[in-house]
């Protein structure tokens, strides 16, 4: 593979990286789209696009049928459009009425939930000669953020008479989507309609996400939000098991010191794991800080070689310990798959997501942003990202 050769001289930075397949996520973004059709597709890049690096995931999903990228906050937005990413983008969080002038330059549609911030976009459209369009979060079970029908009503019909914006959009935010008693998600798509009903001048209805993508196809309606599916996994392990969704992210990093140790040795801090028979520990250069748990040691596998080895004693801030007496021929230099896929075997997020008692969400978003990130088409790099540059590969 083109991205070991790379390593790690390209950028002199640490010998842990993040590999993201480009093909991989424009396919999953391909087959939700065709699924969704003939509803909008949003492909969902904040947090730093779950982790797998917002720029580029976002053009990436756009040339594979995306028709507009959604963020969580400005800040997310600005990002995309100072790499120059002219598409639509959606942000759904809370914008702040201060941001009005920034929501503004950068064309954005914000999710407003308050008169206040109605006002001071107008204020900013109109001196800018431009209409914004807005949209609006439904409360209707998340309880988290959003208005009830009736302030929603009243507010989509009072912006609805102000010059400089228009009430574009319309949408609720499930709570249980991916569960499998599928009536509370029912009461919140009827709640979405009723409203909608009483809106009529709103062009677009929006509610499904990745899971409801995967499992009905009356929530489409006129868009869907496709996150945690378009890097290529499930919601739950019964969501779409029709869809044949490829992981786009792998961590790995290399081995930067073998030790061979006695029977009865312990390693790592606080002496939690010691070793039952003479054994051949390898020194990995991944740890907590670049978002491999430190709750991983003595639970995780990692692959070498093509073989699982077990993570033992404690993941410690920058590296964490394998014992790979199991696998011959182990050397420094060799590659450590933490997450993703060595010849016949692989570790997954979902996997990862059960040893720590979360989800592959938190476990894909926490790989932190010191980790490079090398991104790939037809399984060569085509560029590197790091926390200071981004650097193109060579032809």
């Amino acid at each position: 593979m083109r991205a070991m050769s790379l390593l790690p001289s390209a950028w002199g930075g640490r010998p842990a990286w993040a590999e993201i397949d480009l093909d991989a996520l424009g396919r999953n973004v391909r087959l939700l789209a065709a699924r969704a059709a003939p509803s909008r597709l949003w492909a969902v890049v904040k947090a730093n696009a779950y982790g797998h690096g917002a720029i580029a995931c976002g053009r990436a999903a756009l040339e594979a049928g995306a028709a507009g990228l959604a963020v969580v906050c400005v800040d997310e937005a600005e990002e995309l459009r100072h790499a120059g990413i002219d598409a639509p983008i959606l942000v759904v969080g809370y914008t702040p009425p201060s941001d009005a002038e920034r929501v503004v330059a950068l064309r954005l549609r914000p999710t407003v939930g308050a008169w206040e911030l109605v006002e001071a976009l107008a204020a900013a459209a109109r001196r800018a000669g431009w209409t914004v369009p807005i949209h609006l979060e439904l409360e209707s079970g998340l309880n988290r953020h959003g208005l009830l029908p009736d302030p929603l009503v009243a507010l989509a019909e009072r912006a609805r008479a102000v010059a400089g914006v228009e009430v574009e959009g319309l949408f609720t935010h499930f709570a249980a989507a991916e569960e499998g008693d599928q009536r509370f998600t029912r009461r919140q798509f009827d709640i979405l309609r009723e409203v909608a009903g009483r809106l009529p001048f709103v062009k677009e209805r929006h509610c499904a996400a990745s899971a409801t993508v995967l499992l009905d196809p009356e929530m489409r309606l006129d868009g869907v939000r496709t996150g945690l599916s378009m890097y290529g996994y499930r919601p739950a392990p019964w969501c779409g098991t029709d869809a044949d969704l490829v992981p786009v992210l792998s961590l790995r990093a290399r081995i930067a010191r073998v030790l061979d140790v006695e029977r009865g040795a312990t390693v790592g801090y606080g002496r939690t794991w010691a070793a039952a028979r003479p054994s051949r520990i390898a020194l990995v250069m991944c740890g907590y800080a670049d978002g491999y748990r430190r709750g991983f040691g003595n639970r995780a596998h990692l692959v070498v070689r093509g073989r699982r080895a077990p993570v033992v004693g404690r993941v410690a801030m920058d590296m964490c310990m394998v014992d790979v007496t199991a696998v011959p021929g182990v050397a420094v230099g060799d590659v450590a798959t933490l997450l993703g896929r060595d010849g016949d075997e692989r570790v997954d997020a979902d996997e990862l997501a059960t040893l720590a008692d979360t989800i592959s969400w938190e476990i894909l978003a926490g790989i932190t942003a010191r980790v490079p990130r090398l991104y790939l088409r037809g399984g060569e790099v085509r560029a590197v990202s790091t926390l200071t540059r981004r650097i193109p590969a060579a032809p």
